[in-house]
Formats: C-alpha cells, structure tokens, sequence
C-alpha cells in the first residue's frame, strides 16, 4: 500500500501575516493590561486574582487562533470573533475599581488592547484575502484506492452556515464563563457564608453540565437540524437563568456586572447568529 506524497504548501498572502501578527501583539497586550491592571488594583483580593488569570489565559486563545490562521481552517474567522469580543470584557470589567478611578496605565493598556482585537475582527471579516484563505478543514489519514494520505478531511455533513459556526463557538463559552464566578465566589463562600456551599456545589455542577449539553446541541446544529437550534436556544435561557442570580447573590451587583455581563454578551451573540442562519437558508 502506497502513501501518497504531501501536497505543496501555497504561500500564504501578506494579509494572513500581518494578521498573525496582529495576533502575536494581542496576545502578548492581553498579558500586559493584565498584569498591569492588577499591579494598580488598590485590592489584590482572591476575585480578581482568578478573573485576570482567566483573562491571561486568552494569550493562549489568541496563539491557538495563529495555529488556525496558519492552516488556514474555516472555524477561525468565528473563533476570533467570539475571542476578540470576550476579551474586552474579560479585560474592561478588571479595569474599574470597586471604588474610586481606574489607573491611567490601565486604561491606555485597555484602549490599546481594545483597538487590538477591533483591528482582528475587521481583518477577518473585511479582508477579502483572509476569507479566500480560511476555507480549509482538519487533516487526517485518508485510506482510498489503496493509499493512505495525509490531508484535507472534507466533512460529510452538508457545509457549515458561517453564522451556525459562530453560534456554535459562542456557546461553547458558557461553560467557563459559568465556572469562572463559580470559583470567584468559593473565597466569599469560605469566609463565612457557609449556608451557600449547596448553591456553590450547584453552580459548579451546571457549569459541567452546560458543556455536555452544548456539545450535542452544536453536534447536530452543523448538520442543519431544527431542534437542535431550539435546544441551543433553551439552553442559552438556562444558563442565564442560573448564572445571574447566582452571580448577584454570591458576588453583588459588582460580580453581576463583572462576571454577568461577558455571559449575556456571548448568549446575545449566540442567539443573533442563530437567528441569521434560520434568516440566510
């Protein structure tokens, strides 16, 4: 049995460069703002320490966005969008102190930041180059007529609405959005309020839960299925439906803004990208 020889590599056009390099900057800006804003937090308190670790961890989001840029994969353009947009938040709730003003420092790192990621999403959606580029799937071992290949493994299912795509990734971001207060709200739960360690336990459970559920809803999105579009959509209902309350009573008005607001942000865009897909059939 043969094995067939590795396609040629095609050049990639200047905009991808400049875009993964845009990308490298992000990623290390996010790092940055980050360790910047907690340097001038009045307040090093166990809240925040988790939120800007959480926030840090998108440097790692942004290098695995380079990796599918690089190969050219149909998912990054979704997967940048829902990236750039959960940073801002992610960053800009971490900005504004409980009391007083926000750092200088911190806010021109924010307004750079900020300036940052508009400037990725308008290179993957306005670039004409960038969207010729991204149309590729995953590789794996192909076995046909004989010969086993490394390449381009065509999905069966019917070809994916953009819009379905950027539902899916946006929903996958309930999940952590979810867990992140949850662990936020474990330093108040053990300072004394130990009557919420059922809620907490709760909070944590659904938050596991909430993957598994949006991983077979999107399963059976990509393949165009009316249900699984309302499964997402209650499911989406139910994690808001869960999430805030909690957030309010565990961790106050300012948890609910902090750690509420990039939730509702990445349901809203959920919903508007499912409800564009059912519009573009």
């Amino acid at each position: 049995m043969g094995t067939a020889a590795e396609p040629v590599e095609v050049r990639r056009p200047s905009a991808v460069r400049a875009l993964t390099t845009l990308l490298a900057v992000t990623a290390a800006a996010t790092v940055v703002v980050e360790l910047l804003n907690y340097w001038y937090a009045p307040e090093q308190e166990f809240g925040l320490a988790v939120r800007t670790g959480w926030a840090m961890l998108r440097s790692l989001g942004f290098l695995l966005l380079i990796g599918q840029v690089n190969k050219g994969r149909v998912g990054a353009r979704p997967f940048g969008l829902i990236l750039a947009v959960t940073t801002i938040f992610a960053v800009g709730r971490l900005i504004v102190p409980r009391q007083g003003v926000p750092a200088l420092p911190g806010l021109i790192g924010f307004a750079v930041l900020t300036a940052l990621c508009v400037a990725v999403v308008l290179l993957l959606y306005r670039s004409e180059a960038i969207r010729a580029y991204l149309v590729r799937h995953r590789k794996g071992l192909v076995v046909e007529g004989g010969t086993i290949a490394w390449r381009e493994m065509t999905p069966k299912r019917p070809q994916a609405n953009g819009w379905l795509l950027t539902a899916r990734v946006a929903a996958f971001t309930y999940s952590p959005l979810m867990l992140v207060p949850a662990l936020v709200a474990t330093g108040a739960v053990l300072d004394g309020r130990l009557a919420a360690v059922p809620a907490l336990i709760f909070w944590f459970g659904a938050g596991i839960a909430v993957s598994y559920a949006v991983l077979f809803c999107t399963a059976f999105l990509l393949r165009d299925k009316a249900w699984a579009r309302k499964g997402l959509v209650a499911v989406t209902l139910g994690v808001l439906a869960i999430d805030l309350p909690l957030c309010w009573w565990l961790l106050g008005a300012d948890g609910l803004i902090r750690d509420g607001a990039p939730l509702v942000t990445a349901a809203a865009l959920c919903v508007w990208s499912l409800y564009r897909a059912t519009r573009s059939r």
